[in-house]
């Protein structure tokens, strides 16, 4: 079982997701993409220029944590500077379930990567939503590919149903 230590008191109000006998907490003043990437804007806010833009940092949420299990490796394709459109193949991440490839969450440029992730991605699984983030991406201040916690809610309930069928081999039934 993957042991968080995202402090409670560092992430302010959470909703609560049972994914089977596990529960996942996810911070209410967070966004997130589909791809399951949490976002929030950066502690920094230097890069952004002018009030149209922030510079979104993103992460795994827990609900993919879980998933994955035991994030061991990190590979990113693109560097700092580099134009992202949504949805564009940006690296790949290998755990102990799977490998995948990781897709920007919006269009922005890519401002930077969180070197101690890549150098140990255990820090991933100990805290997604503090340590282990993964990106920055200076975008739209209003990012409409990015979800209320609310919405995102509503969505696990759907992709969790999808994961069931998958991880029971029934994904075409």
């Amino acid at each position: 079982m993957i042991k968080m230590n995202d402090s409670d008191s560092t992430l302010g109000e959470q909703f609560q997701f049972a994914m089977g006998e596990f529960e996942a907490s996810f911070p209410k003043s967070y966004h997130y993409a589909k791809n399951h990437m949490w976002a929030t804007p950066s502690p920094d806010q230097s890069a952004a220029s002018g009030s149209e833009q922030c510079v979104w940092r993103f992460g795994l949420s827990a609900y993919a944590v879980r998933l994955l299990q035991d994030v061991y490796f990190l590979d990113w394709i693109v560097e700092p500077g580099t134009p992202l459109s949504a949805r564009k193949t940006i690296g790949s991440i290998e755990s102990k379930k799977a490998e995948s490839d990781l897709f920007s969450p919006i269009a922005g440029e890519l401002i930077a990567i969180n070197d101690n992730a890549l150098d140990e991605p255990s820090v991933i699984n100990a805290s997604p939503y503090v340590d282990g983030w993964l990106i920055e991406i200076r975008g739209n201040a209003s990012e409409e590919n990015l979800l209320s916690s609310d919405v995102y809610a509503e969505h696990l309930n759907e992709a969790w149903e999808v994961a069931q069928r998958t991880i029971k081999g029934q994904a075409n039934h």
